[in-house]
């Protein structure tokens, strides 16, 4: 749960599994909460409002995904709050250009920023900020495959969260350590940090965060081979992003449940998973999207033995990828085309399959 919510869909797709320390905002959007009254009324030193008006400014940028806009304004906040020698602006600044360049793939720099931002909240004693900074360095250095120093970091985010009762940022650490084991291939005890964080998810009725850890948990299920763990929560994530109309993430869902019960070996609840995914994917104008739903039901068909019903599939997926120019896909689906006409005992269509695919395989 690589994101911070108020901008989800300007997030990298990387970051949206990942849960944030903060209530469904940036830190510096609640950091300048104290500051915004006066932002609106006379203050007497200039400097120290021109920063505040930069680190809200930066908030302003990074909630509508312009972030590197976020990071210039964060930048000039962040001068002129250390002109004045002021720590708490320095420390507020800083923790919001760890988390852009974090939300930017920038994992390095959000690591050399986030520290930064460490030590000073560190000096200040100041616990809260240390919850989300704690977090927040983890999940840089889960990124960069540190996966030793990421957990360290989220447990130590875990046990101030619990000390100072902050439901919000335990969840979110909880979330944390999850991916953090996960990567490293530790997938039971990710689990069991997942379903922590599910429960205060739930207990906050936080419907976007308990949508992200269903997707989490359901990961973390697939990858250990527990199909119908994986499926049930994809399930229960289905009924949240339907219920807010979310059709980017009904589409995924419905990708992933049709994959969970083709591992299964359900072919039949596969194909109706997949079916509805190409729905989606056309409503949406969702072009590769649909392409891949086309694929999906054309191997649960192949796996039911249903080589009409494949072919039917493929050859509608086939066109979309002949439009699309892809020739890579184009190669695999003639592949499966040719297989299903041999199983139909259809050989000339199969070898015409075979020489398509030669005379595409020659062009590459």
């Amino acid at each position: 749960m690589n994101s911070d919510l108020a901008a989800r869909d300007q997030t990298p797709a990387s970051s949206r599994e990942t849960v944030f320390p903060s209530e469904s905002e940036l830190l510096a959007a609640k950091a300048i909460g104290s500051f915004s009254d006066s932002n609106e009324t006379l203050v007497a030193d200039a400097a120290q409002a021109m920063a505040e008006r930069f680190l809200h400014q930066g908030c302003e940028y990074y909630q509508t995904g312009q972030f590197e806009a976020a990071l210039k304004a964060f930048q000039e906040a962040f001068l002129l709050y250390r002109d004045r020698q002021d720590e708490h602006g320095q420390e507020k600044a800083l923790s919001s250009l760890g988390l852009t360049h974090y939300s930017l793939r920038d994992y390095a720099r959000a690591v050399k920023y986030s520290k930064q931002s460490l030590e000073v909240a560190q000096k200040l004693d100041d616990r809260h900020s240390l919850v989300k900074i704690f977090g927040n360095l983890g999940n840089a250095y889960r990124h960069l495959k540190e996966q030793a120093k990421a957990i360290e970091c989220q447990q130590q985010s875990l046990t101030l969260a619990q000390e100072l009762g902050d439901r919000r940022g335990e969840m979110a650490a909880l979330n944390n350590l999850g991916l953090a084991y996960k990567a490293l291939g530790d997938h039971l005890i990710a689990i069991g940090y997942e379903e922590q964080s599910l429960e205060i998810a739930r207990e906050l009725r936080d419907d976007q965060i308990e949508e992200q850890i269903l997707k989490n948990l359901g990961n973390a299920c697939y990858a250990l081979g527990n199909y119908t763990k994986a499926v049930d929560y994809y399930e229960q994530r289905l009924v949240l992003a339907r219920e807010v109309s979310d059709r980017r993430t009904e589409g995924q869902v419905l990708r992933n449940l049709g994959n969970a019960c083709y591992a299964l070996g359900d072919y039949d609840r596969a194909i109706e998973y997949s079916k509805q995914w190409l729905s989606v994917s056309r409503e949406t104008q969702d072009r590769r999207g649909e392409e891949q739903a086309l694929g999906s039901v054309g191997v649960g068909y192949d796996a039911l033995g249903n080589y009409a019903r494949a072919i039917d599939y493929y050859e509608q997926r086939l066109a979309i990828a002949q439009r699309m120019k892809d020739h890579r896909i184009a190669e695999q689906v003639l592949g499966s085309l040719r297989v299903a006409y041999y199983a139909l005992g259809d050989y000339a269509k199969a070898v015409n399959c075979t020489k398509q695919r030669e005379t595409l395989i020659g062009t590459n």
